[in-house]
């Protein structure tokens, strides 16, 4: 499993209905996408428990051959043409857990990155951050719980997907505008290694 997710920040003035029809007319182009687990379509507005207007797709990808094929293809290449070429981060999967609401249609996602500590040994703070992401994956509320890693600057990070509007989560919180999510019942369970 692999995790990526692009930003773009808008004007502080930008009408977010704009972002909000392009996902209403463009989102289920995804929704059938070889190797694509799932996509959620994340927005954040200015004054709304964020201090920006930003899109901001977050995906997991079952294998990173869809993740290729997504970004040097049509879809992104339309990303491109209206925003700018996003800077694309991505992560190493670690963990993946579906949660007591899987079935239910996610309203909100949560975002937490953290630093992995120096000189703190790797594998204790890896089991951890596993058995942390389990228990997110239990709470009332939770459609899904992912981590992953960036090991270039050693950052972990969390990322949930809820039923609720306004879930009690520490983290970066985005509107779910729309959940593609083709092969995200083959996103394999639990730790990746």
């Amino acid at each position: 499993m692999h995790a990526m997710q692009y930003e773009i920040t808008l004007p502080a003035d930008y009408d977010m209905g704009v972002i909000r029809k392009r996902v209403a007319t463009k989102g289920h182009l995804l929704d059938d996408f070889s190797g694509l687990g799932l996509k959620a379509y994340l927005m954040r507005e200015r004054g709304h428990d964020s201090p920006v207007n930003q899109y901001a797709p977050f995906y997991l990808w079952a294998a990173p051959e869809g993740m290729n094929r997504f970004l040097w293809g049509p879809g992104f290449q339309g990303i491109v043409d209206d925003f700018g070429r996003p800077v694309v981060q991505h992560w190493t999967g670690l963990a993946y857990e579906e949660g007591p609401a899987a079935a239910a249609t996610p309203r909100t996602a949560v975002r937490r990155r953290q630093r992995i500590p120096q000189p703190a040994p790797l594998a204790a703070v890896i089991e951890e951050a596993v058995r942390e992401t389990r228990r997110l994956a239990r709470l009332d509320g939770v459609v899904c719980a992912a981590l992953a890693v960036d090991p270039r600057h050693w950052e972990l990070l969390h990322f949930t997907l809820w039923e609720y509007e306004t879930p009690e989560a520490t983290g970066d919180r985005y509107e779910v505008l729309h959940l593609s999510a083709p092969r995200r019942d083959g996103l394999p369970r639990g730790r990746q290694w």
